[in-house]
């Protein structure tokens, strides 16, 4: 395709408010498609069209999804425009500042396996994730077709937040993902995140009719190797955007006190109900936490799991924070 329209790229009436009277004939705005090292890659109604890295005046604020202003004359971009949604983490590895994954997003779809990959502590850090963004949460088990008890899988998934959506595909049976296509419709930007081996390439392969490399899971752990190496956009069968990221191994939440309190919200309804209001909800008496435990009204794993969280974002806002542990996968 040499050109694109904008409503397929997922324009929207809040990035035109932010063109000035002056530009709209001068100016024609473009989504960025793809980051490299030394350049990017972006697509709009004149095309594909690249730019060097160098032309932006802060290049490390620039994400997969932005959109940005381009003059009709010239070789320079104008600006960014401001998003309406975004993805941050912490930079994986030693690294402490935060990472933009992807902007302008409006569904992210964490997708997990039917097998030994299925992590509920893992998946709570996306929706959290999710929630802290403003972007909607849709959980994809994938390789449904390799287990007997697929329903075990879907309540285990459905129990981690209040009226999230689940979708159980076999992305090999196209039969399987009429329901997941209708949030796909042209406008719609999806991010896919997950781990290495859990699908998502061929889940993509389904989305948009691409044929991209997949390969096999090791038999040892169930856990593959990274088949998509760098953001990028995809346009949908169903008329929307795609954004595909690597399989993210360590994901360290940037400040996201907002997304955990949404996520775990069967817990926050407990709390500031104790007996004393500095209860650190261990031994003292009168802790509606502790009692909710006991009685099975609150599960102790997700209990556990909120705590990590929570520990986190109290380490990452200490002075001198540094991070000397990764979290649980």
């Amino acid at each position: 395709m040499s050109t694109f329209k904008l409503a397929q790229l997922g324009w929207k009436p809040c990035f035109q408010q932010q063109i000035k009277a002056e530009e709209k004939e001068q100016c024609y705005p473009a989504r960025i498609s793809k980051i490299h090292r030394s350049h990017l890659i972006v697509w709009s109604q004149n095309g594909i069209e690249t730019f060097e890295i160098g032309v932006f005046s802060e290049p490390k604020n620039l994400a997969v999804g932005d959109w940005i202003l381009i003059p009709n004359e010239g070789e320079r971009p104008l600006r960014v425009f401001e998003r309406e949604t975004v993805i941050i983490r912490i930079g994986a590895g030693n690294r402490t500042d935060d990472q933009l994954i992807a902007a302008n997003v409006d569904t992210l779809f964490i997708v997990t396996s039917c097998n030994q990959d299925f992590n509920a502590s893992r998946i709570e850090r996306y929706i959290a994730l999710a929630h802290e963004s403003r972007i909607k949460p849709v959980i994809i088990l994938t390789k449904v077709d390799l287990t007997d008890d697929v329903d075990a899988y879907k309540q285990q998934a459905l129990k981690l937040q209040n009226d999230i959506r689940v979708e159980c595909v076999n992305a090999k049976d196209k039969s399987s993902m009429a329901s997941l296509k209708t949030l796909c419709s042209e406008g719609h930007t999806i991010a896919l995140v997950g781990s290495s081996g859990v699908g998502k390439s061929t889940l993509i392969n389904s989305l948009t009719g691409a044929e991209q490399l997949t390969a096999e899971i090791r038999d040892d752990d169930n856990k593959g190797k990274h088949t998509t190496t760098s953001r990028s956009l995809h346009l949908l069968d169903e008329g929307g955007i795609l954004i595909d990221m690597p399989g993210i191994r360590e994901l360290q939440l940037s400040e996201c006190d907002t997304g955990i309190e949404d996520t775990f919200d069967d817990i926050t309804q407990f709390l500031g109900h104790c007996k004393f209001n500095n209860c650190q909800h261990n031994t003292e008496p009168g802790c509606a936490i502790k009692a909710a435990l006991d009685s099975n009204e609150l599960n102790l794993r997700r209990w556990q799991s909120y705590q990590k969280l929570q520990n986190e974002q109290t380490l990452r806002n200490t002075p001198k924070y540094a991070r000397s542990s990764k979290p649980a996968k």
